[in-house]
């Protein structure tokens, strides 16, 4: 999951280097935070949370093949 992520994210930003997925995983559930570039952080949300949103999507139909539960945050 967290190569998905990645993936994703280094995709919309203009800053690649600068995305750090960090993985956390408690009992069922994975969480995972994704930090880009201050710059790059409205690229990444998008228009009333629209890019953030289709992120989450993604990530949460591939942990369904895998029944795991995924949280997707995005921080600064």
């Amino acid at each position: 999951m967290k190569e998905l992520v990645e993936v994703i994210a280094r995709a919309l930003v203009e800053h690649p280097d600068d995305v750090v997925v960090t993985q956390t995983e408690s009992g069922g559930s994975l969480k995972l935070e994704l930090k880009v570039a201050p710059s790059d952080m409205g690229k990444v949300i998008g228009r009333q949370g629209r890019i953030a949103k289709a992120i989450r999507s993604v990530v949460k139909a591939a942990a369904s093949r895998e029944d795991k539960r995924v949280i997707v945050d995005i921080v600064q």
